[in-house]
């Protein structure tokens, strides 16, 4: 008994946490979009984005979502997401969201990246490029097998007001907030039930085997594997501070940040992308193949090219 109160204790503070967090990110977001709409500006930035977008065979409107998702987070992106109200297809919004979960946060998780020693280019590269390459490929591959066609069904969604007043418009935020309340500690009891039931453990035995085709030592594994499951922010860090120990060499540091660039929160960020209609083969399965593809591609470049060139093009070591 005392365990289950421990338990609801622990998770009604963490969600009062995450959702304060999130609610000041948010808040200021949804304003200066507002103030954006008003001034003309989505039109503008959706026109400047619009060929990328369309490469990838997305509604030019989206680029404002990515762009925010780029600059601080997946939860500014759905943010944006919600309040365009577009009606799209699971395989356009499977696209979008592989196109958040691969770049995201960049001006933080780059900045993380960089102080464990690799190359800030390297990192913008393989995450914008990567993000770009795999909605091409699930863009093609979903126009040739006319897959997920299907109207995609999302959470929530804005209601389309008949007033349209400053007031009318910030009743609905509020409606949107209590939801995304809601909906923050669905995800959080999910989680810590997950990790209960030894979900994350299991994920852990089932990726040993991939981290050791890549090449990443015996003594980076258990750090990927936590980047993986927890976030880039909580890897990386035990990463740098490892690689300043001088425990692993700075190749193996490489190599595993390149992975987390492309592979981490798996289990969070997989079922908040979920919330807006994304195909869950497609983010979880397809992001993990895809990810281990490239890195195992880009490793045995690495393997060719002379330790120098790579110290001074890709990484460095930060042991003290």
């Amino acid at each position: 008994m005392q365990a289950v109160k421990k338990f609801f204790q622990t998770l009604i503070r963490d969600i009062f946490d995450v959702t304060f967090t999130l609610f000041k990110i948010m808040i200021p977001i949804i304003i200066i979009i507002k103030v954006i709409e008003e001034m003309g500006g989505i039109v503008l930035l959706s026109e400047w984005l619009s060929p990328i977008m369309e490469f990838v065979g997305l509604p030019k409107e989206l680029g404002l979502v990515w762009a925010t998702t780029i600059l601080t987070n997946i939860y500014g992106g759905l943010i944006v997401f919600i309040n365009l109200d577009m009606a799209l297809t699971v395989a356009q919004v499977s696209i979008l969201a592989s196109m958040m979960l691969l770049a995201h946060s960049l001006p933080i998780e780059a900045a993380i990246a960089k102080k464990a020693g690799v190359n800030l280019i390297a990192t913008l590269i393989i995450r914008v490029g990567g993000s770009l390459l795999f909605a091409w490929l699930l863009n093609v591959s979903y126009q040739w097998g006319d897959f997920l066609n299907q109207p995609a069904v999302t959470l929530w969604q804005s209601q389309t007001l008949t007033d349209t007043s400053y007031l009318a418009w910030g009743l609905d935020q509020l409606k949107n907030f209590g939801v995304i309340f809601v909906v923050i500690s669905a995800l959080l009891f999910t989680l810590k039930i997950l990790k209960l039931l030894g979900i994350e453990a299991l994920m852990a035995i089932l990726l040993r085997p991939f981290l050791r085709i890549l090449g990443v030592s015996k003594e980076a594994t258990n750090l990927t594997i936590i980047g993986i499951t927890l976030g880039l922010s909580f890897g990386g860090g035990l990463l740098i501070n490892e690689a300043k120990r001088g425990h692993i060499s700075a190749r193996d540091i490489f190599t595993a940040i390149m992975l987390l660039n492309l592979l981490h929160s798996l289990i969070e960020d997989t079922l908040l992308v979920m919330l807006i209609g994304a195909d869950f083969y497609t983010i979880f399965w397809g992001r993990l193949v895809f990810s281990v593809l490239i890195v195992a591609l880009m490793v045995q470049v690495i393997k060719r090219l002379d330790d120098h060139f790579c110290e001074r093009y890709f990484y460095r070591s930060v042991a003290q």
